[in-house]
């Protein structure tokens, strides 16, 4: 049972990590067990909006890590599910719909792809070097590593492409006239792109905290009713032996939050405090839905808010308490290293405890 959708069981999934708005099923982002990461962002294209309930484009970046065993099968199970169930119905709690199309980020120890989507059809692009990012609208221009097998003639049949020359995915699918927001991610892709050049060769998970931190570039995202929600950074190491680091916010605004890592392990232990509370009769599940709301937050959300308050209303008490965070963020990077390198080799059932460690630590501390 998908958010809106029942489809056919795997007989086999992967354990899976998620970052996840609490009132639907899929996930905005998440790892799996076999270190496949995938992430989402919603984009507007030529291709109609669905307003029909199908699979959400964060359903299906659940059903990608859960039956994908590297990026690649990952792709090829999100693409096949979009083909069959198409794409559609609101993507936010609210009684207007909200839908939008969906670009996709996967990656694993070995491979890192971008899969970009307008209803069903797609164009996905092997990443072979370098670095990339995605924000908000379509990037894959004419350097194509695989296709909707309709996907050109879609095209030409719609006008939208003369059939002659260079094919760019980005140019024939995308409005002609974009949404005000898919102007503003322009510039957002762009900043992102260029903090990534400077670091070229030399990044590492703080590279990618402190440019998700990034508030100039738009990045990082603190407005009045709108916030970056939640914010994640996966360390994958080429070496099967060595374990893959998964860190989580788990709360919102990354630039006043703390990365903690997460690794697969047997026998982990469960987090509550990052659990959001579930409701009998919960609007999102009764027809017609999103008609009332509910208090979805979770205890370290919470507090973390009230800890965002003192910031704001008291600096100086707020900066201590930010530098307080920051420390315990260091020891957990200092401590990734150290298992990375292979100078420490901590028990396994300390690795189970490590996310619940770490938020139990921020707790205490608000």
């Amino acid at each position: 049972q998908c958010t809106y959708l029942e489809i056919e069981q795997a007989e086999r999934t992967h354990a899976v990590v998620l970052s996840r708005p609490a009132w639907l099923w899929g996930a905005e982002m998440g790892a799996n067990d076999c270190g496949v990461c995938v992430g989402n962002e919603g984009v507007w294209t030529r291709e109609p909006l669905g307003e029909a309930e199908a699979l959400l484009g964060m359903d299906l970046v659940r059903l990608g890590l859960e039956r994908g065993g590297s990026a690649r099968e990952a792709l090829e199970v999100i693409t096949a599910l979009l083909e069959r169930y198409g794409q559609g119905g609101s993507c936010k709690e609210e009684p207007v719909p909200f839908v939008y199309h969906n670009t996709f980020l996967l990656a694993d120890r070995a491979e890192a792809w971008v899969l970009e989507t307008a209803g069903r059809y797609w164009a996905a692009q092997r990443i072979r070097e370098g670095s990339r990012n995605i924000s908000n609208q379509l990037s894959i221009g004419s350097d194509i590593t695989a296709e909707h097998p309709g996907l050109r003639e879609r095209a030409r049949s719609r006008g939208w492409w003369s059939g002659d020359g260079e094919f760019s995915f980005a140019e024939v699918f995308s409005l002609e006239k974009q949404p005000p927001r898919m102007e503003a991610a322009k510039a957002r892709f762009r900043a992102g792109k260029e903090l990534l050049r400077r670091h070229a060769g030399h990044i590492t998970a703080e590279t990618l905290m402190s440019i998700l931190r990034d508030r100039d570039s738009g990045i990082c995202v603190d407005a009045e009713g709108f916030r970056t929600a939640g914010s994640m950074v996966s360390v994958l190491p080429r070496d099967p032996a060595l374990p893959c680091v998964h860190f989580f916010t788990a709360t919102p605004d990354p630039s006043r939050s703390v990365f903690k890592p997460f690794v697969f392990v047997a026998g982990i232990k469960p987090v509550p405090q990052v659990r959001s509370p579930t409701f009998l009769q919960d609007p999102a599940k009764q027809i017609p839905r999103f008609r009332s709301s509910v208090d979805r937050r979770h205890e370290l959300y919470r507090r973390h808010q009230a800890a965002l308050e003192l910031m704001e209303q008291d600096q100086e008490r707020g900066q201590e308490l930010l530098e307080t965070l920051q420390e315990l963020e260091k020891q957990g990077l200092e401590g990734m290293k150290e298992l990375l390198e292979g100078t420490v080799t901590p028990r396994p059932e300390e690795l189970a405890d490590l996310f619940f460690d770490c938020v139990e630590a921020e707790m205490k501390f608000y």
